[in-house]
């Protein structure tokens, strides 16, 4: 049996990439909550995971622009 793809659906596109921002800057806080009691190893694996994290961040923001444009534009 052959599935088809589900359509692009990009009407909430906006919304779920914001909630995936917040989720990333929350998971963020919460790494910087442990260095505290991190060895130094452990701290520097968190801090160069939350760099990922904020170059994540900067990627999703500027799709949300993207988004948002389109959407003004009468393309979603």
């Amino acid at each position: 049996m052959h599935r088809q793809p589900n359509p692009d659906n990009r009407s909430n596109n906006v919304e779920r990439l914001q909630d995936m921002v917040q989720n990333t800057i929350e998971n963020m806080e919460k790494a910087e909550a442990t260095m505290a009691n991190a060895g130094p190893e452990e701290r520097q694996a968190i801090e160069e995971k939350n760099e990922r994290r904020r170059e994540s961040i900067e990627g999703m923001r500027e799709e949300i622009r993207d988004e948002a444009r389109a959407r003004e534009n009468g393309e979603i």
